[in-house]
């Protein structure tokens, strides 16, 4: 009988790569769980659950993304100040114009599990409003 032995990931054995996605027309869920697996590296033989074995993503045209439905003005993002009355509110479509990597950000990170490792699956995601990024070097290396 043979012995099969599980094998985790290594610092060592780290390799990671840029990707590089166009979010132009693409809708806003399926991109973000596109983004979440390649962070985490779901997609590698040496996935991990509680390391970082993960890919860079850089993301471009934000201010494109695609809705589905009335989200654009049902969907409401909440924050709070911490003092009274701090409450404040936007809807998605307000959001989207102001600052749409935001909405994508909120929505990979809502994604990625809830614990330190988000923290450090979530810096290595580029999020540009535009086709215009500083990191083809690192996309061509």
């Amino acid at each position: 009988m043979s012995e099969k032995t599980t094998e985790y990931f290594k610092k060592s054995d780290e390799v990671r790569k840029w990707r590089i996605i166009d979010a132009d027309g693409k809708i806003l869920g399926r991109l973000a769980t596109e983004v979440a697996n390649a962070l985490r590296g779901k997609d590698k033989a040496c996935f991990t659950p509680n390391q970082d074995c993960g890919d860079f993503v850089v993301i471009i045209n934000a201010e494109k993304i695609k809705v589905t439905g009335k989200k654009e003005t049902d969907k409401i993002y909440h924050r709070h100040s911490k003092y009274y009355g701090g409450h404040k509110q936007e809807s998605l479509g307000n959001l989207l114009k102001r600052r749409p990597t935001e909405v994508i950000r909120k929505a990979v990170k809502g994604m990625l599990p809830h614990n330190r490792l988000s923290d450090k699956l979530i810096t290595k995601l580029k999020i540009y409003a535009g086709s215009e990024h500083p990191h083809s070097a690192q996309l061509a290396a």
